[in-house]
């Protein structure tokens, strides 16, 4: 019988999914061209050492960054068979090109002598997938893992849940698939168990998970000592999620974590400093890495509109209503919550930088952000950058009429918005005049 929270489950699942949607959504508009993803990026050889650090059972492997080196590599394996990735951030490795002519960054072979082979048409060479820009990404390492047969797969997360005010176990007998289609398609396979903060996963709770996955016999017990090391890591990093899929079997009767995908809290970021350290920022655009030297968020897009927002509900929020008023935004810029007129002034700059701008649409929903220093960075920003292109300002919220008095009595051309319907037919408007 399904657990009576599996729908709470499945709505924990949908919430996640909704976000992932909307950015797969914007990634695949004609207005995109950049992959959305995490503020922190690991590769995947990073984020599997730390689950091997915290006893999580993952495939051998080895990094390379040289064809011999991945040849030395596969010798030392000593397995029946080969799985050699290339290490890049973005998805759909598997059916990617290189510029050097080799099909596919994922490769199965039993002879390790074909390794080196391989490892010298991706290593140095541009990897384009689905998700990587036109020209696509630059391969500096290989992974080369003990390639092992899975006999099934299974689902398993944890995740941060608001609505549990804490850390629930979601874990699902359908795994190797999206978890979100299993949500909506089978909600009685969906099973959901709470942890108290304080008491962790209670060795009853890790064992109800492993039967509910599936896993019979010892893989019983083996399942749920691993989803306890899990939990362990997701404490131990600090992690917001961390899903596994699949979380599987093998034919030899071991449990194993294949894939995984970890979460971090940025604001954990001063005691996780060695995590931090091992950010991947090399696929990121040079304009993505300046912004995050002032806490900005920024993701380039192809249109003429730049848009400067407090929060990424907003941001996305903000591009949509753009977009359906025949506009095109020309990025995705999230200034959060601890503004200072500093960030608005270099954000002001990081937009006007960007050629393809021909107009900016401030807006700013003031809880935790005070109006009014956002204003004071936009006069300022506008008064040394010498702005020569529209802007349409929406305020609301903290000190919004003193916001206003700042922008008004500025004498700076500065078009206000009553709200965001109305500043993006404005901000869509000063483009089409010109």
């Amino acid at each position: 019988m399904a657990s009576p929270m599996a729908g709470q489950a499945g709505c924990a699942l949908r919430g996640l999914a909704a976000l992932r949607a909307a950015l797969l959504q914007r990634r695949r508009s004609a207005a995109v061209q950049l992959t959305p993803r995490r503020w922190l990026n690991l590769q995947e050889y990073q984020s599997k050492k730390l689950m091997a650090d915290h006893g999580v059972t993952v495939q051998r492997f080895f990094v390379a960054d040289t064809a011999n080196d991945a040849l030395e590599a596969a010798k030392r394996l000593k397995a029946a068979e080969i799985v050699l990735k290339a290490q890049i951030l973005a998805g759909g490795r598997g059916k990617g090109v290189f510029s050097s002519g080799l099909k596919g960054g994922v490769h199965l072979t039993k002879d390790p002598s074909v390794v080196g082979q391989l490892a010298e048409q991706m290593i140095g060479y541009n990897l384009t997938t689905k998700q990587t820009p036109k020209d696509g990404v630059k391969v500096k390492k290989v992974m080369v893992a003990e390639a092992l047969n899975i006999s099934r797969e299974t689902y398993f997360a944890i995740l941060m849940d608001r609505a549990c005010n804490g850390p629930v176990l979601v874990g699902s007998p359908e795994g190797g698939v999206d978890i979100e289609e299993v949500a909506a398609k089978s909600p009685e396979l969906i099973f959901k168990e709470e942890i108290d903060i304080f008491e962790g996963v209670r060795d009853t709770q890790a064992l109800k998970m492993a039967e509910n996955l599936g896993f019979k016999g010892p893989l019983r017990q083996q399942a749920a000592d691993q989803i306890k090391k899990l939990y362990n890591l997701f404490l131990k990093i600090d992690a917001t999620q961390v899903e596994v899929n699949p979380f599987g079997e093998t034919p030899e009767g071991q449990v194993v974590c294949f894939d995984a995908k970890i979460n971090f809290d940025d604001n954990a970021e001063f005691r996780q400093k060695d995590i931090f350290a091992m950010d991947d920022k090399s696929e990121n655009e040079p304009i993505e890495n300046e912004a995050a030297q002032y806490d900005l968020k920024y993701i380039g897009l192809d249109g003429n509109i730049a848009c400067f927002v407090n929060g990424a509900g907003l941001a996305m929020a903000t591009c949509d209503i753009i977009s359906l008023n025949g506009g095109k935004p020309a990025n995705f810029l999230d200034l959060g919550g601890g503004v200072k007129e500093a960030q608005v002034y270099q954000a002001f700059k990081l937009l006007t930088a960007d050629p393809k701008v021909e107009a900016i649409l401030v807006n700013i929903f003031g809880g935790i952000v005070n109006c009014a220093i956002v204003a004071n960075g936009i006069t300022k920003a506008c008064q040394e950058l010498e702005l020569k292109v529209p802007l349409v300002v929406r305020l609301e919220g903290t000190n919004v009429h003193e916001a206003h008095r700042i922008l008004s009595e500025s004498g700076l051309p500065i078009t206000s918005a009553s709200d965001l319907e109305d500043a993006a037919r404005k901000a869509v408007a000063s483009v089409t005049k010109k």
